[in-house]
């Protein structure tokens, strides 16, 4: 377990960009998700579907009646965004679950990445919905004296993301590795299981709220 989690060391400079081990993780991760969605691709039947698509079919229409419920609209046009987002922090939690990997959710930047695409979406939506103008309108509402506020608010959206998933994944990272640094390997199921549950929740709980800030920019979710 690293000591500094806000320093990683660079593996391979590119130029003046130094590559740490979060960005060869998160490489590997969405590798093995493509691999693993062509693989699924090339197996679906309506005929006979198999156990995989059976699978992927309930877990996809979990997630729809949750982004119906949530969202309050059809969740058809926001599927891709919210779906990439789950499964890839789903995935980049559950990869530390393999030996010496340390998940990419465990660093800063990948945390802050991941809230910028969520504020990125949410300015998408928002002037795709009511264009440029009406949206930044919205910044002024109730009062145009609310419009610091208002953008205070945006950013705090972001931090707050960050910050969240960063620290609910760093913290579960030193429990397992202080717990087990002391009762070595007599534990592992049950913190892998605890892990397991983690990274779900936390997958969980930051897609919610990308989608309860998409649904607020194109004005399908109440205020």
């Amino acid at each position: 377990m690293k000591t500094q989690p806000f320093k990683h060391e660079v593996i391979w400079q590119w130029g003046p960009v130094g590559i740490t081990e979060p960005v060869i993780t998160t490489w590997a991760v969405m590798a093995v998700l493509v691999l693993a969605a062509l693989w699924l691709r090339r197996r679906l039947s309506v005929q006979q579907p198999g156990r995989a698509q059976l699978l992927a079919e309930m877990a996809l229409d979990t997630l729809q009646a949750e982004m119906r419920s949530t969202m309050n609209s059809d969740p058809a046009p926001f599927l891709p965004v919210i779906a990439t987002l789950f499964i890839f922090i789903l995935s980049a939690n559950l990869s530390g679950l393999v030996p010496g990997v340390e998940p990419p959710t465990g660093a800063l930047e990948t945390d802050l990445a991941l809230a910028l695409a969520v504020f990125v979406a949410v300015l998408g939506w928002g002037v795709h919905r009511h264009g440029l103008w009406g949206y930044l309108k919205t910044y002024t509402q109730p009062s145009p004296l609310m419009l610091p506020l208002n953008l205070l608010e945006a950013l705090t959206r972001v931090v707050s993301m960050t910050v969240r998933l960063f620290g609910n994944i760093m913290s579960g990272m030193f429990i397992s590795a202080v717990v087990l640094s002391l009762a070595g390997l007599l534990v592992p199921v049950p913190f892998m299981a605890l892990d397991l549950l983690t990274g779900l929740i936390q997958a969980y709980i930051f897609t919610v709220l990308a989608m309860v800030f998409v649904a607020a920019a194109a004005g399908d979710h109440g205020e």
